[in-house]
Formats: C-alpha cells, structure tokens, sequence
C-alpha cells in the first residue's frame, strides 16, 4: 500500500477538480471585465471612459469601431453556436445507433447472459454477468460522448466571448491583448481537464455501486467513456476541419489572390464564415480531440491496473494513480499559468513566442516533480503488473520514469513542431525564401520541410515507448500517454490562444481599426499559428501512445500472445491499415476541395453581381456562404467518420483478430507520419505567407 489512504485519495481528486473549475471561472470573470458595447444602451459614459484610458485611435471613431466589434462577435458566435447545434444534433443519432451496436456485441459474447460467471482474469473471483458489463460500458460511452462534446461547445462559447474582446485590448498594447486571450484559453484549457476528471471519477464510483468487488468488470465498463470521447472527437474535428478550410480558400482565392483586398476584409463575402471557422474546427474540434486522447489513455491505464496486482489486492489509491497525476497536472498548469499572466509582462512583439514556449518548459518542469511526489504517495513501492498473460514485478520509481518520459517526450515534440512552424527559424524562413520563384517551388519546399519535420517526433515516441514497455509493459505506455496529457490544461490554453488571436485579428480589419492594431493582432496570430501546431502535436503524439496502450488491451482480451507479421492474414491487414490514414485524407481533401470550390464561386458572384461591394458601398451576403460551408461539413463528415468507425468491425468479423490485429498496427504506424507532416507543412505555409506580408509593409 502507498502513503496516501482511500479516504484521502477520494478527497483530493475531486477537490482538484473543483480547484481547476474555480480558477476557470475566475479567468472568464477577468476577461469578463473587458466590455464590448452592443448596438444599444447608453454609450456616454463608455465613450468618456475610453477617452480616459487612452484607447482611442487617431482618426477612428471609438465608440463607433467597439459597436462594430460588438455586431462581428455576434455574428461570428450565432453562427458557431448554429453550426454546432445542427452537427450535434447529427452526432446525436449516431450516438444513440453505435451505443446500440456496443450493447448488442457486447452482450451477444455471452449470449445475453444475467448469470455471474468466473473473471476473464482473475479466474478465482466471481464477476458480473456480461449484459451488465454491456450495460455499463454503453452508460460509459454516453457520458463520455456528452464529456466531449460539452468540452467542444464550452471552448468554442469563451473562444467567440473573448475575440472581440482581444481586439479591443490591443489598442493598450500587445501585452493586455495577449493576457486576454491567453486567460480566455486557459478558461477551455481548465474546463475541459477538471470536467474530464470529475466526470471519471463520479463515474467510477457510481458504477461500483454495483459492481462491489469486481473491479474486472467495473473498469472493463469505465472504458466505454474513452471510446465515447474519441468517437464525438473524431467526428467533431472532421465536420469542424471541413468547415474551417472550405471557408478560408474560399475567402482567401477570391478575395486576397483575385479581388487584392486584405484579409478579413469586410466586403469580402466568405469573411464570417472564415472566422466561424477558426471556432469549430481549432477551437471545438481540437477541444474534443484532446479529450478524446486524455479519456482512452485514462481508460486504458485503469483497465491494465485492474487486471494487476492493484485490482486483484483492491488499492484503490494506486488503482487511481491515473487520476492522481491528473490531479496533480491540473494544479501544476494553475501555477504555470500565473507565469504568463501575472508574473511576467508582455512589452514588445518579440516576447510573445517566448513566452508561450516558457509555459511548456514550466509545466513540463514542476509537472515532474509533480509526478514524483505522486508516485512516492500514491503507489506501494513494489508490485506486479499485468504483461500479456504473465505478471511483471514493478518498482514505484519505475513508473515515475513512464510517466516522465511521456512528459518530456511531448515536450520535444512540441519544440521540433514549434522550430519547423515558427516564422521565427530557418526552415519557415527557407519555404517564404522559396516562393520568389513561384508557386511550385513553394509546394516543394513545404511538402520537404513536412516530411524531415517526422523524424524528431518519432524518435521521441519510440523512445517513450522502449522506455516504458521495458519498466512496466502496457501499463507503462499508458501511463507515458497520460505524462504526454497531464498538463492538458496548458497545452490546451496555449492551443486555443491561437485561434481566438486569429479572430481578433479579423475583427480588427472588419471593424475598420488602425494598421497598428492590426500589426499587433498580426504578430498574436502568428505565434498563435505556431502554438495550434505544438498542440496538434501533443494530440497526434499522445494518441499514438493511447492507440498502442490500447492496442495492447485488444490483443490481450483477444488471447492473442504474439502478432507474426509473416502470417499472411497479418500482413494483409498491416498492408491495408496503413492504408487507411491516406484513404481518409483523400475523403477529407476531396471535401473541402468541394466545399471551397463552392464557396469560390458564390464569393465571385457576390462580387460580380452586387452593385458597390467592392467600393463598400453595399453589404454582401453572408449567410449564404456560411450555409455552404455548415452543408458541406455536415454531409461530408459521414463517411470518412464511418471509414474509421466500421473498418474494426468488418475487419474483425469477417477476417479474424489477427487481421484485425494487423489492420490496427498499420494505421497506427501510418497514421502518425501522414498527422504530423501534414499538420507540421500547413501551419508552416501559414507563418510563411504572414512573414512574407509583414515584410512587405
């Protein structure tokens, strides 16, 4: 047994996750402070207070440019919450069907049985009957459906609430518009890690409940909510992806490339759209992803851990160490967090990169002294852990290194993704340097610098992986996946720092605000641009890490004891699963090719056909472009999300677990080099274009 009790442990959880939900709504409160004006209302005294603040801009109506921040805000926000609305809705349905599909096959295993039956693993103990399990595990993936979703609408809520609100900052300098929408970020950060926490933890002890003594069972069922979180992640980044990028080359062929008009210009009839955009693709797309990854790598160390000598001597304390290292990240970001908003002051341009990469090496430091004193308490100093039908004598200090090493190893992924994204480095500079001689050589050059970006990031993960398997088998890559997500909080808010800043930076231009305030809101967006890409980064990093925990549980529930790759069926489910991650992307492209293509032409005819929209004399239609892109992403999020969805299933029926087992090694090997060199090529074209435009003025 650890140092710390049961009783203690049942304590400090849920207190950590009230901690991170009170320090959220204390940063909403202080973004909150900063007022935008509507189009009503008395606006004498607001005028005079920011005459007195010094906010006003030479030649700028300041009472009339905060009534049009006001209106774009809410239409940028109606527009995001509709969207969201309707996908949910769809999500809804299919929520409902597959939580079906999961209560049929799991309680068909045993043929519905209600009897109680000798555990799968501890085969002396008696367990719950299989329609229980199939019950519970259904109740699981519900609420974590719910958890993910949630986690997406309330990030994209405070993202669209604090846009505006940057853009009205800036105009006292880059430091206060970074503060607020670096606290608006950790407002989603920290709700999503205290409500993923809490949601866990008030699940796993309702369930025992029931479940009494048979931990088997209860944490078999407890793993429905990972697969709950990812599915609505995987939807919701697929129909947000679309959106987003249908609605930007659409917005910006037309407008910056045909029409020579700035981007986010108002006249410009994609220009809503585009930063609707930003919110349900990066801002809940992300959100939910992110959640996807912290519940299966939860899940997965907690079914490995109930199968060992924790679940078998009921520890609960060191049965919660996946919890507990949770807990203890949430308090680790709430300190780092302080560091970028009240310790230290943004004065110049030139601090913001650094201070967002200062937040990483911060939490990634107290966050491992964090995990050691957790280790030390929560865990007894020796144990055995479950390894693929044998058991494995383990050290507590051993699975301080898993969780460390998966920590450190998403540092490193996040400073190679932040060296080859930021405008600030060679590589960037080398792709910009790249597009005097065209458009050709600028695709070369991006698709190369994608492609060496790979290298770092894999040996991380390997190493991760080496390391971990060695000192603690399976449940040492879960562990190392959850070290990669323990400080989700921060790396969330530095994620969705990046998309709120993009925003203000729109409405800035639409609002008619100085070239100043857009210079400042620029040089936000482009480190913001970087920070999206080390998030995307920790999320394609860490599921690896999940997706090979998780693996190893299918190949251990399934009997399997070794996958030979020279068995043919093995080898033909590697070859067609790695595979897949190309046969998605290609359905992905092609919809947003489509959709853009769509909203090219109508942006055209908006140009062509309304009198004075280029002289700004007349409004365009913005309404019709946002419906275009809400369509597209709609229809076309069905069948890449069905791909991923039946192909475990159609594989394993008709094929057989080693195939199954095959197709799930291939597209998890596949799948990470394909995520990071596309995520890695995209935002560095972004920072290429943006260092290009501010070298020209």
């Amino acid at each position: 047994m650890g140092v710390l009790s049961e009783g203690l442990t049942q304590i400090l959880i849920p207190v950590a996750a009230f901690i991170g939900l009170g320090f959220a709504l204390f940063q909403w409160f202080l973004v909150s402070k900063v007022k935008v004006s509507g189009g009503y209302g008395d606006y004498s005294g607001y005028k005079d207070r920011l005459i007195n603040e010094g906010e006003t801009e030479e030649g700028v109506d300041t009472l009339e440019v905060s009534i049009k921040c006001a209106e774009i805000q809410n239409a940028i926000s109606v527009g995001a919450t509709s969207f969201l609305f309707t996908e949910y809705r769809y999500l809804g349905i299919f929520t409902a069907v597959f939580g079906i599909v999961i209560f049929l096959f799991l309680g068909s295993v045993k043929g519905f049985s209600t009897e109680s039956e000798p555990c799968t693993y501890n085969t002396g103990n008696i367990c719950k009957p299989a329609l229980a399990n199939a019950l519970f595990t259904t109740i699981a993936f519900f609420l974590g459906a719910l958890t993910s979703v949630l986690s997406g609408f309330l990030g994209m809520k405070i993202a669209t609430y604090a846009n505006a609100r940057t853009t009205l900052e800036a105009r006292k300098g880059v430091g206060k518009a970074f503060i607020t929408a670096f606290r608006s970020g950790a407002v989603m950060g920290f709700l999503l890690a205290a409500n993923g926490l809490l949601v866990l933890w008030v699940s796993i002890n309702l369930f025992k409940l029931y479940y009494g003594d048979d931990w088997e069972g209860l944490y078999e069922s407890i793993t429905g909510y990972g697969l709950g979180g990812s599915s609505m992640a995987l939807f919701g980044r697929v129909g947000g992806g679309i959106y987003t990028k249908a609605a930007d080359v659409g917005a910006d062929l037309v407008g910056k490339v045909e029409r020579n008009i700035p981007e986010d210009d108002p006249r410009n009839p994609a220009v809503i759209a585009d930063n609707v955009g930003d919110n349900v693709g990066d801002i809940a797309g992300m959100g939910s992803d992110l959640f996807g990854s912290y519940a299966e790598s939860s899940c997965a160390a907690l079914f490995v851990a109930s199968i060992s000598s924790f679940g078998t001597s009921h520890d609960f304390t060191a049965m919660s160490y996946p919890l507990i290292v949770s807990s203890m990240g949430i308090v680790v970001c709430l300190i780092t967090t302080l560091f970028a908003t009240d310790l230290f002051e943004i004065k110049r341009v030139s601090e913001i990169e650094p201070t967002l990469k200062r937040q990483l090496v911060i939490s990634t430091v107290l966050m491992t002294a964090g995990i050691a004193m957790v280790t030390f308490f929560a865990l007894p100093s020796e144990f055995t852990l479950f390894n693929f039908g044998t058991e494995m004598s383990v050290k507590n200090w051993h699975l301080f290194f898993c969780v460390a090493i998966g920590l450190w190893a998403g540092l490193a992924i996040g400073y190679t993704t932040e060296y080859y994204t930021s405008s600030a480095y060679s590589p960037v500079k080398d792709v910009a340097d790249s597009c005097r001689t065209g458009a050709a050589t600028n695709v070369i050059f991006g698709l190369a610098l994608g492609y060496k970006s790979v290298i770092i990031p894999i040996f991380a993960i390997a190493i991760a992986i080496y390391v971990s398997f060695s000192l603690a088998a399976m449940y040492g890559i879960s562990v190392s996946a959850l070290g990669m997500l323990s400080t989700i909080a921060t790396g969330l808010a530095i994620d969705a720092y990046g998309p709120i800043s993009d925003n203000a930076g729109g409405i800035a231009e639409m609002a008619g605000m100085s070239h100043e305030i857009r210079e400042r809101t620029d040089a936000l967006d482009a480190a913001g641009n970087t920070t999206a890409a080390i998030g995307k980064g920790f999320a394609i990093g860490s599921a690896a890490l999940v997706s090979l925990a998780l693996f190893g549980a299918f190949v251990s529930r399934a009997g399997i004891n070794t996958v030979d790759v020279l068995t043919p069926k093995v080898f033909i489910g590697l070859l067609v699963g790695a595979m897949l991650p190309y046969w998605f992307s290609a359905m992905t492209m092609k919809s947003v090719g489509s959709a853009a293509l769509k909203m090219v032409e109508e942006v055209r005819r908006q140009f062509n056909t309304i009198p004075g929209l280029m002289e700004g004399r007349a409004k365009p239609d913005y309404a019709t472009c946002v419906k275009i892109s809400t369509d597209a992403s709609l229809r076309e999020m069905i069948p890449p999300g069905a791909l991923v969805m039946l192909t475990p299933l159609i594989a394993g029926t008709f094929f057989g677990v080693e195939t199954l087992a095959g197709v799930l090694a291939g597209s998890l090997v596949s799948g990470v080099q394909v995520a990071i060199s596309a995520s890695n090529t995209g935002g560095a074209w972004d920072n290429a274009k943006k260092y290009i435009e501010a070298s020209w003025w």
